[in-house]
């Protein structure tokens, strides 16, 4: 019946409209960064709104910070000339200590700017390090599973993480009488996820340099090279010189996705980038080894949540506020 459950409330209620939800529970006292906070065992769940333009607002993680935008779009400015724009179906995450400062070009009182950030204790994430450690064969290059502070992470999420986020907003706003259950199991998901990502693009990272480090990093890179080609399990295997059970399970291990999957992950993955681009949709779905444009399309929507037409649109409307922010501070 759990499962039953999550799955009726996951298709009729969104962010947006849990955002809205807790406006309407709690009055807003502020116009920029109004602050909704929630608290449950070591897990602090913060809804912010915004309701007027304002620049340069400090913002500092004292724990990990898992922020994600719920609506509008802010500018984030970081060490390292860090300026980029933060949109809907984005993940943000801060190390304990970092700072950033943000810009909100776009707030208004009928249209706010909100996000949520999730506050976690950095004893859970080294639990969950440990559970890995204990449960995933790592290749020798990453040694072990360890959380990455030496920069800020920020990435386009899938529609499964965007999910995940609104199954533990919606634990806290909508009073889930099972909300421990859904938070314990949801945030160890949230906490997996980043640091498979980190995992991934260091193995990325090395498949490009020298392919020949593992079986693994030969595969990605054979993936890489070939995103416009067919790719079977078979070549795959003898890319990597592994069974197709092995195959299968270090991909399962190491990515969280079987070999064909993270193809077509990676396939979108490089649509995404050819579309901010500018490279129009038709040309760029054929480009990555798609053979139909609206499979195309139904595929790009299952994983970011919106279609290669929108996505282009606030992609474009994004990166003009950044460039606009940036040019201000310069």
């Amino acid at each position: 019946m759990l499962v039953n459950y999550f799955e009726v409330r996951m298709t009729t209620v969104d962010l947006t409209t849990l955002a809205e939800r807790n406006r309407r529970q709690s009055a807003p006292r502020l116009l920029v960064e109004n602050r909704t906070v929630y608290e449950t065992h070591g897990v602090e769940l913060s809804i912010y709104d915004t309701f007027s333009n304002a620049t340069q607002v400090r913002l500092e993680a004292e724990e990990i910070l898992y922020c994600g935008m719920i609506s509008g779009r802010k500018v984030l400015h970081g060490k390292n000339h860090f300026n980029e724009a933060f949109i809907p179906h984005e993940s943000f995450v801060m190390a304990p200590g970092e700072t950033v400062t943000i810009d909100f070009p776009d707030a208004s009182s009928t249209q706010p700017t909100s996000c949520l950030a999730l506050g976690i204790d950095r004893n859970r994430l080294r639990q969950v390090c440990d559970s890995l450690n204990i449960h995933g064969v790592l290749p020798r290059e990453l040694e072990h599973w360890k959380p990455d502070a030496a920069h800020l992470l920020h990435v386009f999420h899938t529609e499964a993480t965007q999910q995940l986020l609104v199954r533990i907003v919606d634990s806290f706003v909508g009073k889930d009488p099972d909300r421990d259950l859904v938070l314990d199991l949801g945030v160890t998901e949230l906490l997996t996820r980043m640091l498979r990502q980190q995992g991934h693009d260091f193995l990325v990272q090395c498949a490009k340099g020298d392919p020949t480090l593992t079986g693994m990093t030969a595969a990605l890179r054979y993936i890489d090279d070939h995103l416009a080609s067919a790719i079977d399990i078979d070549s795959l295997c003898k890319v990597a010189c592994m069974s197709r059970s092995k195959l299968y399970a270090h991909f399962n291990k190491l990515i969280g996705s079987g070999p064909m999957e993270y193809v077509q992950q990676q396939r979108l993955a490089k649509a995404r980038v050819l579309i901010a681009g500018g490279r129009g949709i038709t040309a760029v779905c054929y480009e990555v080894g798609f053979q139909s444009p609206s499979h195309f399309t139904r595929r790009f929507h299952q994983q970011f949540g919106e279609s290669p037409r929108q996505y282009a649109a606030h992609h474009q409307m994004g990166a003009s506020i950044a460039n606009e922010a940036q040019n201000i501070h310069q």
